[in-house]
């Protein structure tokens, strides 16, 4: 859905007028923020530890996260068999009859079977 031509216009229009009103809610953002900076920073350091930028940028050479899940490029499979989120059923079953029609070649010789 969302392909007429009035909410191709819509969206067109919406988009124009974020571009137009993006200034004016930045300069609102940054001043809300100077006037509300220390009692957030205070909320804040209550929930969470606050560190600086270059202390987060020294810690992040030194530790890795393996999350990238390794994927494969040909069934787009991940490391458990799960398909990526995006993907819908019918892809999903396209791929799976792919996969399964190379695996599973009869034995039986070809002629008659009695």
């Amino acid at each position: 859905m969302a392909k007429s031509l009035r909410s191709k216009w819509k969206r067109k229009m919406r988009a124009e007028k974020r571009k137009k009103n993006a200034p004016k809610e930045l300069s609102r953002l940054k001043h809300i923020l100077k006037a509300n900076a220390d009692v957030v920073m205070e909320e804040v350091k209550e929930i969470a530890t606050v560190v600086t930028p270059e202390k987060v940028k020294d810690q992040g050479d030194e530790v890795k996260m393996d999350t990238q899940i390794k994927r494969n490029k040909k069934n787009l499979l991940d490391q458990h068999g799960q398909y990526p989120v995006w993907m819908n059923p019918r892809q999903r079953k396209k791929l799976k009859a792919k996969r399964v029609k190379g695996k599973n070649k009869s034995k039986v010789a070809k002629g008659l079977a009695w």
